[in-house]
């Protein structure tokens, strides 16, 4: 029983890396499998497309940092912020 157990996790994680390792040139690979994970679909598929990763998503890594950022961000959806306008508060490499 043992043995299916790490086979079929063993699968799994050759199923979550396939993907990643056959992505496009300049697409996906480690890192975007590390951004995908960590981060969400929305910015893996955003740093796919070539955006940088904004220093509020590397704070949610800390965490007792995770805390406040995540904090600003609900503040930040509360007022209604959108993309355009993050774009051009920090700049469109982020946005």
């Amino acid at each position: 029983m043992k043995v299916m157990a790490c086979l079929l996790v063993a699968l799994m994680v050759l199923m979550a890396f396939a993907p990643a390792i056959s992505a496009g040139e300049g697409k996906g690979g480690a890192l975007g499998f590390f951004v995908g994970c960590c981060f969400g679909v929305r910015s893996a598929a955003a740093y796919n497309d070539g955006k940088d990763l904004h220093w509020r998503e590397w704070g949610q890594l800390i965490p007792v940092f995770q805390i406040v950022v995540s904090v600003m961000d609900g503040i930040d959806g509360a007022q209604g912020v959108t993309s355009a306008e993050l774009a051009a508060r920090f700049g469109a490499n982020f946005y």
